[in-house]
């Protein structure tokens, strides 16, 4: 019941066909295609750019910084 068959696909492949014709098809793919390909450079690029030795960063708590003012 919520479930599309085989002939409602083909429908409405046919139905984009139809609309846009083969060639914008073909070209809206490849557009796809290599927006694909930038996403995974981009997030290779990520990894490349972490330094090796981050340096750790120091936690100020409340209380700590309480303790400093009592002692001013």
């Amino acid at each position: 019941m919520g479930s599309l068959s085989i002939w409602h696909w083909i429908l409405v492949i046919l139905v984009v066909v139809l609309l846009f014709g083969r060639g914008k098809v073909s070209d809206l793919m490849g557009d796809v295609a290599k927006g694909i390909k930038s996403f995974k450079k981009g997030l290779a690029d990520d990894d490349t750019t972490v330094t090796a030795d981050p340096k750790p960063i120091e936690q100020q708590t409340a209380v700590k910084s309480e303790a400093e003012k009592a002692q001013s």
